[in-house]
């Protein structure tokens, strides 16, 4: 891995929960809680990554989009 930090975009699921996904990578998950989807996301990177290139940090860029009428 290049660099030390990997960045994952979090949305809110139409179904419910949390959808996160690496930009820049083929690394899914999603969870019914934030706080779920933080160790989900952990666990996601442990088995992409060997231990020796695995990123040191993980950023979650939370995107929540929002319609109103106009």
């Amino acid at each position: 891995m290049n660099g030390t930090e990997i960045i994952f975009e979090v949305q809110e699921s139409p179904e419910g929960g949390f959808e996160a996904r690496a930009l820049g990578y083929a690394i899914f998950t999603e969870a019914a809680t934030l706080d779920e989807l933080r160790e989900m996301v952990r666990d996601a990177v442990r088995c992409h990554f060997d231990p020796e290139a695995s990123p040191r940090l993980i950023r979650l860029h939370l995107v929540k989009d929002e319609v109103i009428p106009a």
